[in-house]
């Protein structure tokens, strides 16, 4: 079994606790993951962020049972492992510009050259009735995570996977700023 280096470990811990102080998440929102061979480690289930550490994430193989302990989306990262060999890392937040675009319905296009550059013009969006979120979503996310590194559940949050922690972070940072020039620029005075 090759194991991640604790450096990564106390990275995601420390990516996690981030997202929760740049308002990316709430206090027990969103989960992170970091994979190492046929392992990954990954946030439990109702996680608080603002004191989490390395030693209180969750082994779970790529292929095979998850462990009862492991985030409710741990089957979705599973998969996403499972689809896409070069992701490293998955993330999940419920950024909130992201969100409030497209609970409409409206996809999210993109108007900046940061943003185009990363993810296209449009982000892709996942409709998926919330009753149905952990039976669905696992499969539908991690089909648009293999051709695309981030998309939005619509009224759920942002998943981004990256070839590092620190690459799905900027990703997921990233998109959420995109996603803050698009608000603004519909609601300026």
């Amino acid at each position: 079994m090759q194991e991640p280096r604790p450096a990564e470990l106390r990275m995601l811990a420390r990516v996690y606790r981030r997202l929760r102080a740049f308002g990316l998440n709430d206090s027990h929102s969103g989960n992170a993951s970091l994979r190492a061979g046929d392992w990954f480690w990954i946030t439990p289930r109702g996680a608080m962020a603002d004191g989490f550490r390395a030693d209180m994430l969750v082994r779970v193989p790529v292929v095979g049972a998850i462990p009862e302990r492991a985030s409710s989306d741990a089957p979705l990262h599973q998969r996403v492992y499972q689809r896409v060999p070069e992701a490293r890392s998955v993330l999940h937040v419920h950024a909130p510009h992201a969100l409030a675009l497209t609970l409409s319905g409206e996809p999210l296009r993109l108007l900046d050259l940061e943003g185009r550059l990363y993810f296209g013009e449009e982000v892709p969006v996942v409709e998926i009735p919330y009753e149905r979120h952990f039976a669905d979503a696992p499969e539908r996310v991690s089909n648009v995570l293999t051709t695309a590194r981030a998309c939005i559940e619509r009224g759920h949050g942002v998943y981004v996977w990256g070839a590092s922690v620190e690459e799905a972070y900027k990703w997921a940072c990233s998109l959420e700023a995109s996603a803050r020039l698009v608000w603004l620029s519909r609601h300026r005075p």
